[in-house]
């Protein structure tokens, strides 16, 4: 099946399973529309028919004759704008909040059983999945004051295994190679952390993993590693890998740390703009043949005596 037809697949099958081919809502002889039209309704104090046009996406006539028949049954009532005089203002009887009470009973329980059917350890997948379609239909703009850095929690790792592979494959064209020397750091990270010499960071925002980078120890006690810094596309230019890095950088420095090192490679000019404008500088190149590609490998250290001499 192609992506279209999966798609209308899926569309077919959960507009069946929730119901949405009954001609009225359960607990209610009222179509989803008019629903819609209610829910909007209840959840503010005060709309105009405008208001509603705009969140539903409605056509203008449909809105004006769900208004008018609520209107006859004694669902809403209006009066006019003390800002603006040709508006009105829409809100609902006691009537109508009694009706969407009902409804709203009605839908719960319908969805209750839904859940019923679905063992409680699997419906955190159900839930993660249907924010992601949610997320990826109509993604939220990420804005850098909104971009918040976290420590790791389970799922992290798996993730970001997942993302940098997917991510370089498709930007780099590497190979899943790559993907196994991620999962390999990240193991040999969480077997042998220390508290007192390792660190991570994910950066985040409205609940969604947009990058991340760790520091790890060394065998030199003196010595650490920035490894694995990523951002993904949709936070790119907004400073959330100055940030990462400049975090990552702060806490080598409150650990005592006397040299931050971290190897790269050429193909990824961003990541190494960063580390020069963090002080890194470039101490080695080397080429290699990995992840099917032959590359330019790259060692970038930050020494703490020359970062001290620069600031004094």
């Amino acid at each position: 099946m192609s992506t279209v037809d999966q798609i209308r697949s899926f569309n077919r099958f959960y507009t069946r399973e929730i119901g949405l081919l009954a001609e009225h809502l359960p607990s209610s002889e009222l179509s989803l529309a008019e629903a819609r039209v209610l829910y909007e309704l209840a959840q503010s104090k005060e709309l105009t028919a405008a208001d509603i046009i705009r969140t539903l996406g409605m056509d203008k006539a449909h809105v004006s004759r769900i208004v008018a028949r609520f209107r006859g049954k004694n669902l809403v009532k209006s009066r006019t704008s003390p800002q603006h005089a040709k508006q009105k203002l829409l809100s609902l009887t006691a009537t109508g909040r009694r009706l969407f009470s009902a409804i709203n009973r009605g839908t719960n329980s319908q969805v209750e059983g839904l859940l019923a059917r679905i063992p409680p350890d699997d419906r955190p997948r159900l839930l993660a999945s249907m924010q992601t379609i949610q997320t990826l239909l109509k993604p939220e703009e990420v804005s850098a004051n909104k971009v918040q850095l976290r420590s790791p929690r389970v799922g992290d790792l798996g993730w970001i295994t997942s993302r940098q592979a997917i991510l370089y494959e498709r930007e780099y064209g590497w190979d899943w190679t790559y993907e196994a020397l991620v999962a390999r750091i990240l193991g040999e990270f969480v077997a042998h952390y220390d508290a007192n010499r390792d660190d991570a960071w994910i950066a985040e925002t409205a609940g969604n993993i947009v990058g991340s980078v760790f520091l790890m120890k060394t065998e030199d006690p003196h010595t650490a590693k920035l490894r694995l810094l990523y951002v993904e596309p949709s936070a790119r230019g907004l400073g959330v890998g100055s940030l990462l890095v400049k975090t990552c950088v702060e806490r080598f420095f409150k650990l005592g740390y006397r040299t931050l090192t971290l190897w790269t490679n050429s193909v990824l000019s961003s990541a190494r703009h960063i580390y020069e404008r963090e002080g890194f500088s470039l101490i080695k190149e080397e080429r290699h043949q990995s992840f099917g590609h032959n590359l330019l490998g790259q060692t970038w250290t930050l020494d703490l005596s020359e970062t001290t001499l620069l600031k004094a």
